[in-house]
């Protein structure tokens, strides 16, 4: 049976709105994240530049300033603050490349001895996060990981957008 106009225009009108929640519900996924890091760096006593660039470090490794600001979109000048808190912190420290051809040169690295602090932090998060997954299944999991992976991506292309201008 062939569909009219009016279901067409129906089916249109109701992937708008599923969109569009998707997208708020994204927003406000955003801010709920960014009130449990800030309350996160409250207990911890970092600020949250400081969490976010750490989380960089754990995740990629070992990495220079300079590209560290780079991945984190921050200013050098910023980096050299949030640096000197997590090395007083004990969250990181700069060594000194001994190979590099500037003499200067140094490579930050994260300490691993606080990490379990952080993870004891997150760990309400993260019980409830394996409680949601254990309600999909493995091909809806897969979907949901292919999602976020796109969303993320899309993300980080428009901030680049951004920053180019």
């Amino acid at each position: 049976m062939a569909s009219t106009n009016g279901e067409d225009a129906g089916s249109a009108r109701d992937r708008r709105r599923t969109t569009n929640t998707i997208k708020e519900s994204l927003r406000e996924l955003s801010i709920q994240l960014s009130l449990l890091n800030h309350q996160i760096c409250d207990h911890v006593d970092i600020k949250d530049a400081d969490l976010f660039c750490l989380d960089l470090l754990n995740r990629h490794g070992p990495m220079s300033p300079s590209v560290l600001a780079r991945r984190a979109g921050l200013h050098p000048a910023t980096m050299t603050g949030i640096l000197d808190r997590l090395q007083r912190g004990g969250w990181a420290v700069r060594r000194r490349d001994p190979d590099a051809a500037d003499r200067r040169a140094v490579t930050v690295y994260p300490l691993r001895d606080r990490v379990p602090e952080l993870f004891e932090l997150y760990s309400g998060m993260n019980t409830s996060m394996d409680r949601i997954c254990a309600d999909y299944t493995d091909d809806e999991l897969q979907t949901l990981a292919a999602f976020l992976r796109r969303v993320t991506d899309a993300g980080q292309q428009a901030t680049e957008q951004l920053a180019g201008d």
